[in-house]
């Protein structure tokens, strides 16, 4: 698991490592599998919505002294689109189109989705 921080304690637990920092975002990776991490989600977990336990990111961050980063909905926004892109143009994804894979939604509905956002927040600019 991954997580993107703007800054964070000046010692990190032994199941979090820093995977990349930069001036404006430190990229943490947890292991989490290890027994210290899931003892501190047993710790954190809380009902989130009847009947749905979890454990708030942040919960996590909050007992981590870690600010998470927080990017502009457009630019997860861009960033889901260019995905998306790779996606459709993935050897393995034509594959699976070619064999005959066939869905409810698809690459470009979601893509559509990720427009008509768009508009919205450039419309409520």
């Amino acid at each position: 698991m991954k997580l993107y921080a703007k800054t964070i304690p000046q010692t990190l637990p032994d199941w979090a490592t820093i995977v990349t920092k930069n001036a404006d975002l430190i990229e943490i990776e947890i292991n989490d599998e290890h027994p210290n991490f899931q003892s501190l989600l047993e710790e954190l977990e809380t009902e989130i919505e009847p009947g749905t336990f979890g454990v708030k990111v942040e919960d996590l961050c909050s007992r981590l002294d870690i600010e998470m980063f927080n990017p502009y909905l457009c630019q997860l926004l861009e960033q889901a689109q260019n995905l998306i892109s790779q996606i459709a143009w993935h050897p393995d994804y034509k594959q699976l189109l070619e064999a005959g894979y066939q869905s409810d939604l698809n690459i470009a509905d979601a893509q559509t989705a990720l427009t008509y956002l768009q508009w919205e927040l450039e419309r409520n600019r």
